[in-house]
């Protein structure tokens, strides 16, 4: 289909357009002309994604001065799919020469990417990427160079590099659309490594589809986007938690466990050190003068030798030396040492401790010695170190890591960010389990360089409502923001808000009301009378893991569970990613055969984020209560205080939008198109209309009992 939009010629690969679609393409014709930044809401099931991608693709068919440079971001590899299985149909609709001419690519880990027949047999992503670096690190071909009969390498990647050495990597792909499937199955036709082939070819696709993190995370966006070019448009697809992606790219956890293990990554290191330095010591001299000049070397490092990058080093500070104290390797060791004996001292505490940077990095420095420049190079000092050592098992290393990772963060940043230092968590205060947190609460600082760098970035998703919050989380100022509503033919959806079970006592999940048996009973009941009515499919979501345990124990105590299983079969969502999987193609296997199933799942979770219950997988989604954080959580309170002082949110407000998004999320999840259909009920007097008045008590409580 083609059609002219504010005399724009836009290719779209559907016979039909919504109304919705047409005014969302309009919006975002409106920002790219603008070149400015978009934030936008449109229900899922109204083909958001055909309609972006559509838009940007014919954009830049019609202005040939601005040629097709996009980065689709998703969340999940199952996103990812959809999106290139999108621009495969796209490309169909598209005039031939333009099509011919367009390299649209999916770039995910090794461990979706490889195809090696021994490294990708490993069950770990991390076990991938270090079987990989045995096979491709520049010290190993070099020793296989001198002895080819003792040292493995990997044919798949010795292929990639002689074609990228030859520059012939566009023979190896050329235009079209690539799924992971599409380049696993080119490399084992061609002998070439997919992984490696994808992230060189990055460069120059018209069309690069990735997760998150390789934009938002430092450490990833560094090695793998920065030599995206400004005129990229950015779309973050599903985008309703993005404030959470960016502070969980730059918070850190630190536990026991995580500074015994660095102690033995220690050990081992200055073993590989006195090694090195009765077989090969000038290579310790040659990194201690490149360090004299800086880290900006860092860059020109062999593809397979990149390793994850500085957590939050400006580029201005990798021209500046490492300073002269940690520049010898064991100089280094031993301020890590006094590090890691300075973070277990702080482990022992018996009070909850509250701390900004600043006042930390001074305790560290009266403590062990160490100032905020050697704080803030320790990152990048470790990966120099363990690229002469030539250690190719990081997996291993991943405790000192950490370390170093919290030591920069703590001596770049000064604001945005607390360190809590709890002695045990507070839902279970008779088991010690000390943690050291360094909490980020500033979304802006992983999205700020996004914004200055591309002219236009796109935000969206179907759950974005109350849509003004998301400017001043993550503190931009959009040229277009808008929601969009969903045009329907017929009655789809039936909403429910249900506040007093059959007995007519109130139903909640307060805190004070969720374990009473009256609550417990009657949300029991609820499910019974609707699994007795209801065909198919029915989703649950609870609002944590131990509250469901809580409720389903409770349930099989009273009966109640066997009841229900009467009518369907019952699946839980667990922690474990196989587990519930395993969960997920049981219950459509249920479902398929007309024996009807029931899922539970939890607010937040895997399932909630990023599961189609779609046709008769869902025709009935039941939440059970708000999806309120825990506000107890001190890294939650030092979070609204953050936002209540810098962006004048109040905590109210934010508890209020958080749970409104993820309960959106949650039942949004059985309408997946025009053409489906099903019931919503919110089971929780909250659901009545005072969910803004009750979080403000919940904020004010929870004020109280810090």
């Amino acid at each position: 289909m083609r059609f002219d939009l504010d005399g724009l010629p836009v290719h779209f690969p559907y016979a039909a357009i919504y109304p919705e679609q047409h005014a969302y393409m309009g919006e975002l014709k409106r920002a790219l002309d603008a070149r400015g930044h978009a934030l936008l809401e449109m229900p899922t099931g109204t083909g958001k994604t055909a309609a972006l991608i559509s838009l940007i693709t014919s954009y830049s068919l019609a202005n040939p001065s601005r040629p097709l440079r996009l980065i689709y971001c998703t969340r999940t590899v199952h996103e990812m799919e959809k999106t290139l299985a999108e621009l495969r149909l796209l490309f169909t609709h598209l005039p031939p020469a333009a099509a011919r001419s367009l390299l649209a690519l999916g770039l995910s880990s090794r461990k979706n990417l490889c195809v090696h027949p021994q490294a990708s047999a490993a069950a770990a992503r991390d076990s991938v990427d270090t079987a990989c670096r045995r096979l491709t690190a520049s010290w190993v071909r070099e020793k296989a160079a001198s002895d080819p009969e003792s040292t493995p390498l990997c044919e798949f990647y010795e292929t990639f590099d002689r074609a990228a050495a030859a520059g012939d990597l566009a023979s190896l792909m050329p235009p079209g659309v690539y799924t992971l499937a599409d380049l696993r199955a080119l490399g084992r036709q061609r002998g070439v490594c997919p992984y490696f082939l994808a992230r060189q070819m990055v460069k120059y696709a018209n069309v690069v589809v990735y997760s998150y993190q390789y934009l938002l995370d430092p450490k990833v966006a560094s090695i793998v986007s920065r030599e995206m070019q400004k005129e990229c448009v950015v779309v973050f697809d599903e985008a309703h938690n993005i404030d959470n992606v960016c502070i969980e790219a730059l918070s850190v956890s630190i536990r026991k466990q995580t500074l015994e293990g660095a102690e033995r990554n220690l050990r081992r290191i200055s073993q590989e050190i006195d090694r090195f330095k009765a077989t090969d010591a000038n290579r310790l001299r040659a990194e201690y003068n490149r360090l004299v000049d800086g880290l900006a070397q860092r860059g020109n490092l062999p593809i397979s030798d990149a390793w994850l990058a500085n957590p939050a080093l400006p580029d201005d500070i990798l021209r500046e030396a490492v300073p002269g104290n940690i520049r010898r390797a064991e100089h280094f060791l031993a301020v890590l040492r006094r590090l890691v004996r300075f973070l277990d001292g702080r482990l022992e505490t018996e009070n909850v401790e509250n701390e900004m940077p600043v006042a930390f990095v001074s305790s560290i420095f009266s403590q062990a010695g160490i100032d905020q420049k050697m704080l803030r190079f320790c990152y990048d000092r470790l990966h120099s170190l363990m690229m002469t050592l030539e250690i190719t098992d990081t997996d291993e290393f991943m405790h000192v890591q950490t370390i170093c990772d919290f030591a920069t963060l703590i001596g770049t940043y000064t604001r945005g960010f607390s360190i809590i230092i709890e002695p045990y968590d507070e839902r279970m205060p008779d088991i010690r389990d000390p943690v050291i947190q360094l909490s980020c609460h500033d979304a802006s600082l992983a999205i700020r360089p996004v914004f200055d760098r591309f002219e236009t970035v796109v935000i969206t998703s179907g759950t974005l409502s109350p849509i003004d919050l998301y400017p001043r989380l993550l503190n931009f100022n959009p040229v277009i923001s808008r929601s969009f509503t969903m045009s329907l033919t017929r009655d789809c959806i039936c909403p429910m808000v249900l506040t007093r079970g059959s007995d007519q006592l109130p139903v909640s999940t307060k805190f004070d009301m969720r374990s009473d048996p009256g609550v417990v009973r009657n949300y029991g009941r609820l499910l019974l009378e609707m699994a007795s009515a209801v065909p198919d499919g029915i989703v649950c979501f609870f609002v944590s893991y131990s509250y469901m345990d809580g409720i389903v124990n409770s349930w099989h105590e009273m009966g109640i569970l066997q009841d229900i299983m009467q009518h369907k079969l019952v699946f839980i969502e667990t922690p474990d990613v196989v587990e519930t999987t395993l969960a997920l193609d049981n219950y459509r296997k249920a479902c398929d055969c007309g024996r009807g199933a029931v899922f539970f799942s939890v607010a937040r979770g895997k399932v909630a984020e990023g599961i189609d219950f779609d046709r008769h997988y869902g025709r009935l989604v039941i939440m059970f209560g708000v999806p309120f954080q825990y506000t107890l959580s001190r890294i939650l309170l030092a979070r609204l205080e953050y936002l209540r002082e810098t962006f004048q949110i109040k905590e109210g407000d934010f508890l209020t939008f958080d749970a409104l998004r993820q309960a959106a999320q949650c039942v949004g999840r059985v309408i997946r198109s025009k053409a489906d259909y099903g019931m919503m009920i919110f089971a929780d007097k909250s659901s009545s209309g005072g969910w803004r008045s009750h979080t403000t008590r919940r904020a004010a409580a929870a004020r109280r009992r810090s």
